[in-house]
C-alpha cells in the first residue's frame, strides 16, 4: 500500500470528499453493495444510502466484494427510499434517477452536464433494484434521470457496473467544474 500511495482508512476518512451521494434503492445483491462500496472508494465520493432491502455492513458477502471499502465509505441506513431522496433534496442535494425513462438525460450530453453544473450543494444518484428498476414513486422525486448509452443488443447493465460508468463520468465533470 505503501508504494501505491494508498490512504489508511483513517486518513480517507479525514480527506475531502467529492459531493456525490449513491442511493441504493432495493438492491437485493450484497455483492452488488460491496462492488459500489468499492467504487465509491476510488473516486472518494461523500457517500452511500441504503436504502429498503439492501443489506448494510458488517456483512460477509459484501466485504468480499468491497474489500474493507465499506469501512472507509460513509454510508446511511433509510428504511425507505423515498425518505432518503426528500432527505437529500432538503439539504439541496440535485438527485437523478439512473434509470431508462421517457426525457431521460443521456450520460454523455449536454443536459446532463448543465443540471450538474446547477447543483450547489451537491448530486446525488439513484441505482435500482436487479429486476424491478429504481421505484417510480422515487424517480417521481427526482429532478430528472439519467440513461447510459448503450449500442449493442442488450439495453441494461448489472447495476453495480452502471454505478461504476454513472460516478467516473460524474466525477470527472464534477471535478472539472
Amino acid at each position: 500500500m505503501d508504494e501505491l500511495n494508498r490512504l489508511s482508512v483513517e486518513e480517507y476518512k479525514a480527506a475531502r470528499k467529492l459531493p456525490l451521494v449513491v442511493v441504493l434503492d432495493n438492491v437485493r445483491s450484497q455483492n452488488n453493495i460491496g462492488s459500489i462500496f468499492r467504487t465509491s472508494d476510488a473516486f472518494a465520493i461523500e457517500g452511500i444510502c441504503l436504502c429498503g432491502i439492501c443489506s448494510t455492513p458488517p456483512h460477509r458477502e459484501i466485504h468480499k466484494t468491497a474489500l474493507g471499502a465499506e469501512n472507509s465509505v460513509e454510508w446511511h441506513y433509510f428504511e425507505d427510499t423515498s425518505q432518503c431522496v426528500s432527505h437529500l433534496k432538503a439539504k439541496g442535494y440535485k438527485l437523478f434517477a439512473v434509470e431508462q425513462v421517457h426525457d431521460s438525460l443521456m450520460l454523455d450530453s449536454q443536459q446532463l452536464i448543465e443540471a450538474v453544473a446547477s447543483a450547489h450543494s451537491g448530486v446525488a444518484i439513484v441505482m435500482g433494484n436487479e429486476v424491478e428498476g429504481v421505484q417510480e414513486q422515487v424517480i417521481d422525486l427526482c429532478d430528472a434521470s439519467i440513461e447510459i448509452p448503450q449500442y449493442g443488443t442488450k439495453h441494461s447493465l448489472n447495476v453495480s457496473c452502471s454505478a461504476a460508468i454513472v460516478i467516473w463520468h460524474l466525477q470527472q465533470l464534477m471535478r472539472g467544474l
